[in-house]
């Protein structure tokens, strides 16, 4: 610690300690993937979580001097993401989802989904039920995609599905911390196993990743919880129950969101005779298809075999 002690001494302002973090994060060959994708960002949340503050800092705050007590924060959480090779949220219990924070730990992923940019357009132009009145998360995890999508239909009910009870522990917590009982259940169930028809929009983040994948996969992402990220040789098991299977619980002109990432090149090869409408996003990400429930029907077929 005797490289941080100097660091404590004779860093005094935010920018230096965002630069003196990031520039540690890059020596040491960190990987960033969970909320992240670079080390300036990086360093960037963990300063400021450790100052209480939003991420975003103005040219005048970066200039702010700190006390030894917090820059002792920082060096401590700066330490801890070297050496234990964890994602930043697992060490801090938090991410940030489409604005919103999320307390998460390591009974879920951390959450990264393009998804949010679908959330922000009210998944236009796919959607054709201008306010849904159920909403399912399939696969939720931590809760996130599902809560932030109430942002979108703030008068939706909203079920948060999952077969790890531990996964649903923490969405307990998500839905508590935005004081959503009244509008939001937490229920676990074997994919749709007990779960009730008359959704208008199912979203789902379900396990995709593919063997070869998940086998070369940087440390950061053995902390996560393995039935959160492998789906069998391809990654896509879960995914052909969930397209067998959504059909029967979308109302007439629901639509099924669903992200496989990486597995998409595995999806089309799988399917050759469906066309999967593919979301393009303007801020990066890729792997989500749209489907309505008319073509989940036209297409069930291929889907139950």
């Amino acid at each position: 610690m005797s490289h941080y002690q100097e660091a404590i001494e004779e860093l005094h302002s935010i920018i230096d300690w965002v630069r003196f973090s990031a520039s540690e994060f890059e020596r040491h060959g960190l990987f960033y993937g969970h909320g992240t994708d670079n080390p300036w960002d990086e360093a960037i949340s963990l300063v400021t979580h450790c100052l209480n503050m939003p991420p975003q800092v103005t040219s005048e705050q970066a200039q702010c001097r700190l006390i030894t007590d917090e820059k002792l924060s920082i060096a401590k959480l700066l330490h801890r993401r070297i050496l234990e090779r964890k994602p930043l949220a697992y060490l801090t219990n938090q991410a940030f989802f489409a604005g919103m924070p999320f307390y998460v730990d390591e009974r879920v992923l951390v959450p990264r989904s393009p998804l949010a940019e679908m959330i922000e357009h009210r998944f236009a132009p796919w959607n054709k039920i201008e306010e849904p009145q159920r909403i399912l998360d399939l696969c939720c995890g931590s809760g996130c995609i599902g809560i932030a999508s109430l942002q979108a239909f703030p008068d939706a009910q909203l079920d948060l599905a999952d077969l790890s009870r531990d996964a649903l522990d923490v969405a307990e917590i998500n839905i508590d911390h935005h004081g959503l009982w009244q509008q939001v259940a937490a229920i676990q169930s074997d994919l749709f196993n007990e779960l009730q028809p008359g959704y208008d929009l199912i979203v789902s983040n379900p396990p995709y990743v593919d063997e070869e994948d998940l086998s070369a996969m940087p440390d950061e992402y053995q902390h996560e919880p393995a039935m959160g990220l492998g789906s069998g040789v391809d990654g896509l098991d879960i995914t052909r129950k969930i397209l067998a299977q959504a059909a029967d619980y979308l109302n007439d002109g629901g639509l099924l969101v669903v992200e496989v990432g990486n597995s998409c090149v595995h999806l089309d090869e799988a399917f050759p005779e469906v066309a999967f409408n593919w979301v393009e996003f303007e801020r990066g990400g890729h792997g989500v298809f749209v489907m309505t429930k008319e073509e989940l029907q036209q297409n069930r077929a291929h889907f139950c075999v």
